[in-house]
């Protein structure tokens, strides 16, 4: 018979977790409500051109990636309370003011004519940025404290990705002179350079490294300052 009060390991052998990661409660809770504004203002800029872009197939592209959005901010929501007994609506914030102009100038482009516009802003800036700043969140956060957050991160990247594919190739179909090119091209430059000073969905430090070049969560690590 096994002796119950023998010596283990904490976790099975091929179990190779840590306990730390590289958030603490605070930083996690400030992300989680910069990831569910971000959610929202995407769920709502692709709402409202679902009733405006004419093209049949990008309206229902739009249609359905919308609401994977509001069910993104919704999964987000329900991680803000767990995380520590904190006002949700007071956590949902922009990261900081370079988010909310990038969203103003992400839904700008508002006549019919302008769907590589709308598409060029989010699916080839702030799409790839959710997906950046949610892989940095689940490959630093701890696989046993947060298991919660990395299986929602999982939900959440499979339709980021499958998402930014139909967005891309949508964009494939409509680009089609060098006109368009400059168009998508200018246009999503000037995202960029927004972006850029935004640091990322949840501000410097979004994946990791900051403006510097310092990680936004070495001194957590053990790393200096």
């Amino acid at each position: 018979m096994a002796d119950p009060y023998k010596p283990r390991a904490p976790f099975a052998p091929w179990d190779r977790r840590e306990l730390p990661g590289s958030f603490d409660v605070e930083d996690s809770a400030r992300r989680v409500g910069n990831y569910k504004w971000a959610e929202m203002k995407l769920f709502e800029a692709l709402g409202g051109w679902v009733a405006t872009v004419p093209e049949l197939d990008v309206k229902m592209r739009l249609g359905t990636h919308c609401y994977k959005h509001a069910w993104h901010a919704d999964l987000w929501h329900k991680r803000l309370p767990e995380l520590r007994e904190m006002n949700p609506d007071r956590l949902t914030q922009p990261a900081n003011d370079a988010m909310v102009r990038f969203v103003e100038a992400m839904t700008e482009p508002e006549a019919p004519d302008q769907t590589i516009e709308k598409l060029v802003g989010v699916y080839r800036v702030f799409i790839p940025r959710f997906i950046a700043a949610y892989t940095f969140h689940k490959n630093n956060t701890s696989q046993i404290t947060d298991a919660p957050t990395i299986r929602s991160i999982n939900f959440i990247l499979q339709d980021e990705f499958d998402d930014w594919r139909d967005g891309e190739m949508i964009l494939q179909s409509l680009i089609e002179t060098p006109d368009d090119v400059e168009r998508a091209a200018r246009h999503q430059a000037r995202l960029e350079a927004i972006m850029v000073e935004a640091g990322g969905i949840a501000g410097p430090g979004s994946i990791g490294m900051t403006s510097t070049g310092a990680s936004a969560n070495g001194p957590q690590n053990g790393s200096a300052a």
